[in-house]
């Protein structure tokens, strides 16, 4: 199924759940989503634990075109974290 550059380019977000170990802390995990991949990145919720010393656990809501959000998802597997993904919905 091949996907059409009008839809590959539409404005979209998508929720996912992340999970960053504590071997990634001092890794700029999140804001490489906005810098590298140009995406509006909303945290919807966190769970840390005490004094950042275990894994993150993050609800991201991601905004951005439907081809950066994918490219996003894989640079984040690649890092072997731990993501669901959630419906992705058209527009913002």
């Amino acid at each position: 199924m091949s996907i059409g550059i009008v839809e590959y380019d539409r404005p979209t977000q998508q929720v996912i759940r992340v999970r960053i170990p504590k071997d990634h802390h001092q890794d700029p995990v999140i804001s490489r989503l906005v810098s590298q991949f140009h995406l509006t990145v909303n945290i919807t919720a966190a769970v840390l634990g005490g004094n950042a010393k275990g894994d993150g656990w993050f609800a991201l809501e991601l905004r951005g075109t439907h081809a950066n959000i994918q490219s996003a998802l894989t640079y984040l597997r690649e890092l072997d974290l731990e993501v669901w993904d959630e419906k992705e919905t058209d527009g913002w």
